[in-house]
């Protein structure tokens, strides 16, 4: 399933997930001119298991491991990869930055992505392999969703066969298929060599949208769930 749009209104501008999402794009950007220096690059400011761990693992280059936590979340290993996520973060992220608020919003966007880059991290600790993209925070966003506005209709391209058809799909049911799949496929990865999707990000950051985001949700909020 690949959600379309959603049809739940905000009220406040979404300006910090325009921000986010024109953030991302320009340093894929700037990926896209590097060449050849690009695998270089990602070594020193992608998520690397081992280095956040503090194995034995000596890659990388001056920048702190801690710190490629935050750069992580805004690099992209392709145009699919940034085209899905940026996708997801506007459908999605209006109506959570709308709920919590510009500046609450921000903090629960990097603190869902930096839990994640450690579940995966603890998930894959011998891993020299550099974790990058905003999925991770975006999966807290899609958590967040799913607690606030579990009955808000979801615009989905659904497969039948050999052909698709849009059908409208609730919330509940789009994201709780989605963070399924993620936790699935991140059992069934266990022990897999070399790299892939960070499929226990997905569910780190996920989770951590659930239980953080009733903390943060501004006291006038209404939600405008539409059935």
């Amino acid at each position: 399933m690949i959600p379309i749009r959603d049809e739940n209104p905000a009220t406040l501008a979404p300006t910090v997930t325009v921000s986010l999402i024109a953030a991302n794009l320009l340093l894929f950007l700037f990926e896209v001119s590097l060449g050849e220096r690009l695998r270089p690059f990602l070594d020193q400011f992608g998520a690397i298991p081992a280095r956040l761990l503090a194995s034995d693992f000596s890659g990388g280059t001056g920048l702190p491991a801690s710190l490629t936590v935050l750069s992580s979340m805004f690099l992209h290993g392709g145009l699919l990869h940034v085209g899905g996520n940026m996708l997801y973060l506007w459908i999605f992220g209006n109506n959570v930055e709308d709920a919590v608020g510009h500046l609450r919003y921000l903090f629960f966007y990097v603190i869902c992505g930096v839990v994640a880059a450690y579940a995966h991290a603890l998930t894959n600790p011998a891993s020299t392999m550099p974790m990058i993209g905003a999925s991770g925070a975006i999966s807290g966003i899609l958590g967040a969703y799913l607690v606030l506005f579990p009955r808000a209709r979801v615009l989905t391209l659904v497969p039948f066969g050999l052909f698709v058809q849009l059908i409208r799909v609730p919330a509940l049911f789009v994201l709780g298929f989605w963070f399924v799949l993620q936790l699935l496929f991140g059992v069934l990865s266990r022990g897999a060599p070399g790299g892939g999707v960070a499929w226990f990000a997905h569910v780190g950051g996920f989770l951590t949208g659930v239980i953080l985001i009733r903390l943060l949700v501004r006291r006038d909020f209404r939600p405008q769930d539409r059935t």
